[in-house]
């Protein structure tokens, strides 16, 4: 079959590690390890693992001094392009920056440590360690951890505003300092609000190169099929320099998401496309956050299946269940579904859109789950 002929927006080179992203070159596929970082052997054999199946950039999550200590032993054992990805403890960068290519932080996260210093100082901060180490910037702006101080100056029900006003702010704070190495991602569990998250920011922004992803996608095969409607929406517009379909798997299929990543792009420069962006919207709806090193007990992917196939009898209903797998996404991201469960070492929360249920072991959250999913369905359902 020929290949589409496919546009590119004219987005600036980045460079990460041995490879350029943006300017016309091919799209990356990243992807994120999900063993802990702090055990060496296993997340270098993970990364060996992504790398051989196809991955351009791996992705390691440093929550601790001891996670970033293990990176300097990670970096000497691979070559490989290496992102890290740093939650509230921003002055993590200048540890970690030594052994990785790019460094992902969330504008929404900045002010959880050290509060009464000005974002823009901790921003600063970042990119002076970046030019450093010859690292890029990632701004990584996400649906369940939005800047707060952007997202009480619009209605709830706008998500999609805050998250915008937070990505340009950035950007044109990063310009004003002179740092330009840096790429952005605008990520929802809705594949509809991703299409309209990137189409608005790159009609502002074209020269900024985007990474891609849908949110907690969950599990394949309905996480790779709202993956790839973004996708498919996106590229096909020129929009996208960096792709990770994120879905919930156990450790050693790991790998299945970088080579889910290349079959969308295949298919997309082949012209094998699906025409709609709705997903499913009169439908059941399970979103599941990928599996990654902040996962605080491998129970979850598990779990994630359990509910699965517990809820299939409510496939007919308009309703939106989140299983998410850590605490530091975990509490906002479940506040817009439905019914949400999100993870801790030996307990689950369970949630009722923002309202906390209570919380239950492993083996009794499931019937928990039921109980309430049935009266919402009696409830939404009545007559």
């Amino acid at each position: 079959m020929t290949s589409v002929s496919l546009p590119r927006n004219p987005t600036r080179p980045v460079r990460i590690g041995r490879i350029e992203i943006g300017a016309g070159r091919p799209i990356a596929v990243q992807s994120m390890t999900a063993t802990r970082t702090s055990d060496v052997e296993a997340t270098v054999a993970q990364i060996r693992q992504l790398v051989e199946a196809g991955a351009d950039i791996v992705r390691v999550a440093v929550d601790s001094r001891k996670d970033a200590e293990a990176l300097a032993e990670i970096r000497r054992r691979t070559d490989a392009n290496l992102a890290v990805d740093l939650q509230e403890n921003y002055r993590l960068a200048e540890v970690v920056a030594p052994h990785v290519d790019k460094i992902r932080y969330n504008p929404g996260h900045l002010y959880h440590h050290e509060p009464h210093k000005p974002w823009q100082e901790k921003v600063r901060y970042l990119a002076e360690v970046a030019a450093r180490y010859g690292c890029a910037l990632r701004v990584g702006v996400n649906c369940g951890s939005v800047d707060p101080a952007k997202k009480h100056r619009y209605d709830p029900a706008d998500s999609i505003t805050p998250m915008l006003e937070s990505a340009w702010e950035h950007c044109q704070w990063l310009d004003e300092l002179g740092f330009t190495q840096y790429c952005v991602s605008l990520k929802d569990s809705d594949p509809e609000k991703v299409i309209q998250l990137n189409v608005r920011f790159a009609e502002r922004r074209p020269d900024v190169p985007l990474h891609l992803g849908v949110t907690e996608a969950g599990m394949p095969p309905e996480g790779v099929i709202k993956t790839r409607i973004a996708f498919e929406q996106l590229i096909s517009r020129g929009i996208g320099d960096t792709i990770r379909v994120s879905l919930t798997l156990p450790n050693a299929r790991k790998h299945e998401e970088v080579l889910a990543g290349h079959q969308i792009l295949a298919d997309i420069r082949a012209g094998r496309v699906r025409s709609v962006v709705r997903f499913n919207k009169d439908r059941l709806n399970i979103i599941a956050c990928p599996s990654c090193s902040r996962v605080e007990n491998e129970a979850f992917v598990e779990l994630a299946e359990k509910v699965r196939e517990m809820t299939r009898y409510a496939e007919p209903y308009a309703i939106t269940i989140a299983v998410m797998g850590c605490r530091v996404n975990g509490p906002g991201e479940t506040d817009d579904a439905d019914l949400g469960l999100w993870c801790g070492p030996h307990y689950v929360n369970l949630k009722r859109g923002p309202v906390h249920v209570g919380s239950f072991r492993y083996e009794e959250v499931l019937q928990r789950l039921k109980e309430e999913l049935d009266k919402l369905i009696a409830e939404r359902h009545r007559g």
